[in-house]
């Protein structure tokens, strides 16, 4: 790498012109994404009159067309070995499925523009990983990843603020918001197409294979306690929707998630340090724990103040999860198999999330919001017995 292309000293020495795109490529995607999650309940729910059945139905495809992608985009940027070409698919995807939402006159044209959208993100997180792998020397990669994640989470935060800006301030309608949305995602794919691709052998992060057998009998358990738990891991539209319904204003509902948002970009990288040293069990159990006390709350209060606490604390467990389900499946494996075992991971997440989802917006129509809630604090408490019956308290990494 030639001096030219470094970018600065201290701590950003060592990093590339391609870090900085491409951590401006996740900020900018994310603030495309986190513009309309909070909106979307809302939007199916109230401006397209449907059920949450429908609601449920809508993101559970999501989430798991995401999860799966993941992997197969893996397997696909490691075996095609051309990144960039991949990445760009998915970020124009991503863009593009944002506006063609907003144009729908039913929720069958919102699982359209929403299954375009999830499939762009999930097909650009391994190839994009994999530039970012080879924008820096191996010595420099942490860094590299970490300024990625900090882009990620300052979009994550900034999304919903847009939305609140352009809502509130600049009352613009409820559909303008997705047309807004395409702004900052064509900015991402932008961002991606300056880079430079350097021939590099960076294997993808999440990847699906096929020899099953030749994973541990203690990693197909650990992926048992997390479809015990996933089932009742419900989209967290759920969550937006109720804080609306209990009486939070859009403006309020927004940024209620604004701040789910930011807590769990604070906490992701101190609960992975933490792994560490306690063990990822027990940081798995201690979020699958506040994720109970977040549903069993949901599901006995109607206090738009206490919903605004639990829904900031909520965050907690997802800054936790983030660090920690990835970081423990591939504790069970050896370095070949790694992306292999976190594809399989995300899998089972998107599939129990799917299932989550359908059952969640079936009990929110025919037996109540608080059933949904009850349901996932259940699930929550089944999977954190799992994970004390199924998964050792220090899992034995395996070397690279």
């Amino acid at each position: 790498m030639s001096m030219a292309e470094r970018s600065g000293k201290g701590m950003f020495s060592g990093l590339s012109r391609n870090t900085f795109l491409l951590a401006l490529s996740s900020l900018f995607a994310d603030i495309s994404t986190e513009m309309i999650v909070p909106i979307l309940p809302m939007f199916l729910t109230q401006t397209l009159k449907v059920s949450a059945s429908v609601l449920g139905l809508v993101e559970g495809i999501a989430g798991a067309t995401q999860n799966i992608t993941q992997g197969l985009s893996g397997s696909l940027s490691d075996r095609l070995q051309h990144r960039k070409s991949i990445a760009l698919v998915g970020y124009f995807l991503a863009a593009i499925g944002k506006p063609l939402m907003g144009l729908a006159t039913g929720w069958q044209g919102v699982l359209g523009g929403r299954f375009i959208d999830r499939l762009g993100a999930g097909t650009r997180s391994a190839p994009r990983d994999a530039l970012i792998a080879s924008s820096v020397a191996e010595e420099n990669r942490g860094r590299a990843f970490g300024l990625e994640g900090a882009g990620d989470n300052a979009g994550a935060c900034l999304g919903p603020l847009l939305a609140v800006l352009l809502f509130v301030v600049w009352q613009l309608p409820i559909r303008m918001l997705f047309y807004w949305a395409l702004l900052p995602g064509l900015l991402a794919f932008l961002m991606v197409l300056f880079v430079h691709e350097r021939p590099i052998k960076a294997a993808a992060k999440s990847k699906i294979d096929v020899g099953l057998s030749r994973f541990p009998k203690g990693y197909w358990k650990f992926l048992l306690a997390t479809a015990l738990f996933g089932v009742g891991n419900s989209s967290n539209a759920f969550l937006i929707l109720e804080t609306k319904d209990i009486g939070a204003s859009l403006t309020a509902t927004i940024l209620i998630y604004a701040g789910f948002n930011l807590v769990a970009a604070l906490i992701s990288y101190p609960a992975g340090s933490l792994s560490d040293r306690l063990g990822r069990r027990n940081l798995l159990i201690l979020s699958l724990m506040i994720f109970f006390i977040t549903y069993l709350g949901f599901a006995t209060t109607h206090n738009v103040a206490t919903i605004g606490f639990l829904f900031a604390f909520y965050g907690l467990y997802q800054g936790i999860i983030r660090s920690v389900g990835k970081a423990l499946a591939s504790d069970y494996v050896s370095g070949e198999l790694r992306a292999s075992a976190i594809g399989w991971y995300n899998t089972t997440t998107g599939l129990s999330g799917l299932a989550a989802s359908l059952i969640g917006g079936r009990l929110w129509d025919t037996v109540g919001h608080s059933a949904v809630f009850f349901f996932g604090a259940a699930s929550a408490l089944v999977g954190a017995l799992a994970c004390v019956a199924l998964i050792p308290a220090v899992v034995k990494r395996q070397n690279y």
